[in-house]
Formats: structure tokens, sequence, C-alpha cells
């Protein structure tokens, strides 16, 4: 009889609870969530196996006791037995050992399993992966002989291109290709911002030419923001910052008091915004005229319809003038004929290879 009450109440003994207690190395240490905090504080014991865990300092600080010690999954469980909480605090790289352990002692069916809990102390947020990007994008301009050696000018031809294969992705309704393609526009981004921390040493243009930082004799650009005298030197934060602020002043509609009802309410305020911001003495100020020749007079169309600009079409023999036209006339009743004139060379390219018997290219 002494033995079955002794049974029972072993099998009715509480097993307790294990937190594994996640944080995000995107997030300053100390920065925990409520949750977090309040678990940490109830817990019988918390442990951390490594001893340079970025929360460690504040845990301390904070008057959680915290012991270094790494048990396997049997020692763990052994730790809650009374119905006692032990948190652990994953490295950054999580405890692969320890949680596979864990799951072959719950699999096994022959052990009391304490609860298990992953509570997230701190989490990314939107666009939590961009610091990612800047900080490989830094230790790869630092380390990498190629990419410590490229400038401004050097890499401008990779932005155009990058950006034209951004329009095919887009063209062709390929999701995969889009999101790869955008990764390659972000990158030249991200590139040429961490080329801006450098600066322009004093003295020096800060190029070395059309090759793209080849030359022996360029010098090693990854140094040169070490130069104190430094000029026009700004990061991917400011970058970043400057958006920012120019999205919010250009939309007083969504940050602001201002009416808009219809995209052309939004348009009409932003070409007043911009007019007031760069004074520009033209519409034509501002049009890139580097752009493809369609696109450029489409634009140079629309700038002086937007602008109330009357002036007639220039005349001549040949057939850019007919092309001008084209592209103005497109322009007046809202076709892109860049993309109109490429969806038309796409289809002549088919053409050409269903005649050849190769058939239509993958997309």
């Amino acid at each position: 009889m002494t033995d079955h009450s002794q049974s029972t109440t072993a099998a009715a003994e509480p097993t307790g609870r294990i937190v594994l207690l996640t944080t995000s190395h995107r997030v300053a240490p100390g920065v925990l969530s409520w949750p977090a905090w309040q678990t940490l504080h109830a817990a019988d014991r918390v442990l951390c196996a490594d001893p340079g865990h970025p929360q460690l300092p504040y845990l301390r600080e904070a008057g959680v006791e915290v012991e270094q010690t790494a048990p396997d999954a049997h020692e763990l469980v052994a730790a809650c037995a009374g119905g006692r909480t032990v948190v652990v605090l994953p490295s950054g790289e999580g405890d692969q050992r320890l949680t596979d352990g864990l799951a072959r002692l719950a699999g096994s069916g022959r052990v009391s399993m304490p609860d298990l809990e992953l509570l997230p102390g701190s989490y990314d947020l939107p666009g939590a992966r961009l610091l990612d990007l800047v900080q490989v994008m830094d230790r790869v301009r630092r380390e990498c002989p190629w990419t410590s050696r490229q400038t401004h000018r050097g890499l401008a031809k990779y932005a155009i291109e990058e950006a034209y294969e951004l329009v095919e992705a887009i063209e062709d309704g390929d999701r995969e290709e889009l999101r790869e393609e955008l990764g390659d526009v972000l990158l030249q981004v991200v590139f040429h911002a961490r080329i801006a921390e450098e600066g322009i040493p004093a003295g020096e243009d800060g190029e070395n030419g059309e090759n793209g930082g080849d030359d022996e004799d360029a010098g090693d650009a990854g140094d040169a923001g070490d130069d104190e005298e430094a000029l026009g030197a700004f990061s991917i934060d400011d970058v970043a910052g400057a958006l920012v602020q120019k999205l919010i002043h250009r939309h007083p509609h969504v940050f602001g008091d201002a009416q808009a009802e219809t995209p052309e309410d939004v348009h009409a305020h932003w070409q007043r915004t911009k007019a007031v911001e760069k004074r520009r003495e033209s519409v034509t100020d501002g049009v890139p005229v580097g752009q493809p020749g369609l696109a450029l007079a489409a634009k140079l169309a629309g700038r002086a319809r937007a602008g109330g600009v009357a002036v007639e079409l220039p005349r001549g023999e040949g057939i850019g003038y007919e092309l001008l036209e084209l592209a103005a006339r497109a322009e007046a009743e809202g076709v892109d004929p860049e993309t109109a004139l490429r969806a038309a060379a796409r289809v002549y390219r088919d053409a050409i290879r269903a005649a050849e018997g190769v058939g239509t290219p993958a997309r």
C-alpha cells in the first residue's frame, strides 16, 4: 500500500518548464520583451553556456543570476524536477546539441518531459536583414582584393546592367527572377554607399578612370576611410535618411494635412514640391540625357506637357525626328514607348527563333 502511494506521488510530481530564450543580434543587448524579463526574474535557474553572450552584462545589472554551464538534455530535464523553471540562453548560433537531445528524450516516451517553451526575448522587425547586408558589404569591401579597389565610376556600368535585368524580370513576370534582380540592384546601392563612406581624399578626385579600380597604381581604396581629411563622405544611413525625409516631405497627404483624392493630385503635388526643392530654371532640368533615346524623348515631352510649355516638336529629315514624334505621341497617350518597343521586339525575336527552328527561349 505504501509502495503504491509513493509511486502515485512520484508520477504526479510536476515536471517543470524549460524556456529557451532567444534574442536577435540585430537588436541592442538588454532590450528584451516584458514577458522575457518576467520569465527571467521568476525562473529558478538561468543557464548560459557562452561566457561572451552579449545579454549577460545587462542581465546581471538587472539582478538576474546567470550560471555559466552547458547541460545536456538529461541534466536539463533533471534540473526541472519538482516543478522548477529553467531558462536557457542559447548562443547566437543556437544549441543544436541540446535541442536535438531534448527532441530524442521527448520522442522516446521513457521520460516525463517538462514543458518546453520557445520565448523570443527580442525579434527582428521588417527590414532587419538589411543590417546583415550592410555588415557583409563592409567586410567584403575591407577584405576582398577586387571589391576593395572598386570606384563609383568603375561600377557605374553594373548599375545600368542590373537595372535592365530587373526590367526584364518584371516584364517576364518571373517572381523568383524578380527577387534575385531586386537584390542585385540593392547591392549596387549598398556597394556605392560603402565606397562613399571613404570620401574623397584631399587633393584627389577619388576615382581612377574607367577601369573599375584595376590599375596597379590605384592604391587600396579600402584605406581611404582612414584619411581624416577625406571629403564628401556619407554612409548608407545618410542615403536612407535622406530618402525617408524626401518621402515624408513629398507625401503630405499621408504624413500631413494635405488632401489628395486621385493619383493625378499626388503627381501634381509631387511635381510642385520637386520644383521648389530643386529650384529648376527649366522643366528639362534634371532629365538625364544619357538614358535611352525613346525614354529621353518621352520624358522631355511629358515635362513640357506637365509644365504647360507650348512648343512644337522640331521638324527635320531622318528617322530620329520620326521617332521623336512617335515617342511624344506615345507619352501623350499614356504609353511608355520603351516598354512598347521592347514588347514588339520580343515578338520579333520569337518570330526569328521560330524561323530558325529553335523555339522560344525559357523564361
